[in-house]
């Protein structure tokens, strides 16, 4: 670790990735972390060794951090080590503000440099160890070619003149914060078929939703490998009160139901004996002049979005507009206290966001 911060300190930009094991753990971490430089690639295993180590190099303005798809890897290094990051560059974000119709790191990989990734890593358990060398070398070609990249990147950015536009968006990546993961039983309502149910089996998929979740916590499985979500919609309807008729049901493991099966059973029976679960109202809808000012907020940027050629988020986000729509500024001074645009999104938009109102509310009356 001295050896590899001693090389990464004395390089002005750094090619950063990591992996993690979220398709195959309830209690997600960061499971392997790539860097390359114009002289090396490196491999780092947060699992075998500590990597606090890493927090001033990803805190120094200094040197540049190069991601591809930035958000991910951020979220899951400051939840896991509470690192902080500046100087980002994101080949993602790059290639959107570019118009690049495909902004995918396989398919740009493909086109500028003729390489192929195997997609079998894509869903890889980067938890297990060891890891193949054809894993290894999955992982070290994620980092590999985005320096290079970088440079097309930013001389492109350059000739459109959306270099600025490009670095206040990175720089707003730095401050994505991670959010505790709060299960919530009333999320068993997304699942596909639930407001197809009677009411009673409703109150029977609430339990079972609620249950699958204490398991997979338990085993530290992702909820989805424990039972799927057609299993507990099929488990509510037909409402097996014993382990023999629990048998019958396709796709239970026979891990779950040597060691859970009562556990199950006992959530079916408690949601046969409980209320009927009340459909959640929606307490936070606009009202009709807000509403009428989003749409009006919209229609602009998407316009603005298909005369660029790329996505109407890229111009400015849904979240920031419905801010703007909901607090309905009158004046720049009070747009740009609100903090939901930055400093070159102000300059570029701020006055046409407040024709735009202006004109929404002239046809609201």
């Amino acid at each position: 670790m001295d050896q590899l911060l001693k090389d990464l300190t004395e390089e002005p930009l750094i090619a950063v990735d990591t992996e993690s094991d979220s398709l195959y753990s309830y209690f997600e971490k960061v499971c392997l972390i790539q860097f390359s430089t114009p002289r090396a690639d490196y491999l780092v295993d947060p699992l075998s060794m500590d990597v606090t180590k890493l927090a001033p190099l990803f805190a120094n303005p200094a040197s540049q951090k190069v991601f591809h798809a930035a958000e991910y890897d951020l979220l899951s290094l400051k939840r896991d080590y509470g690192f902080t990051f500046t100087n980002l560059f994101d080949t993602m974000l790059a290639a959107r503000i570019l118009g690049w119709s495909r902004y995918g790191l396989g398919p740009i990989l493909e086109e500028y440099f003729e390489v192929k990734l195997d997609k079998r890593f894509q869903r890889h358990n980067w938890g297990q160890r060891p890891l193949s060398q054809q894993a290894l070398d999955y992982a070290r070609l994620d980092t590999h070619y985005l320096l290079p990249l970088r440079e097309i990147q930013l001389n492109a950015l350059r000739k459109q003149n959306r270099l600025q536009e490009a670095l206040e968006a990175f720089e707003r990546q730095t401050h994505v914060q991670p959010s505790a993961k709060v299960f919530d039983p009333n999320d068993f309502w997304r699942i596909k078929g639930s407001k197809d149910l009677e009411p009673q089996q409703q109150a029977i998929l609430r339990e079972l939703f609620i249950t699958r979740d204490k398991i997979a916590r338990k085993i530290d499985r992702p909820p989805f490998k424990v039972m799927n979500d057609s299993v507990l919609v099929q488990l509510a309807k037909e409402q097996p009160q014993s382990e023999k008729t629990l048998h019958e049901i396709k796709g239970l493991g026979i891990k779950l139901l040597q060691h859970d099966a009562q556990h199950i059973l006992r959530a079916i029976y408690e949601g046969r004996t409980a209320p009927p679960p009340q459909y959640p109202s929606n307490h936070h809808r606009p009202d009709d002049e807000t509403i009428a000012r989003y749409e009006a907020l919209r229609h602009w940027r998407n316009t603005l979005a298909a005369e660029r050629g790329v996505e109407p988020d890229v111009i400015i986000s849904n979240n920031a507009l419905m801010d703007i729509a909901r607090r309905n500024p009158k004046t720049l001074s009070i747009l740009t206290k609100m903090g939901v645009l930055g400093n070159w999104q102000f300059e570029t938009y701020g006055q046409t966001l407040l024709n735009v109102l202006k004109r929404a509310a002239v046809q609201v009356n």
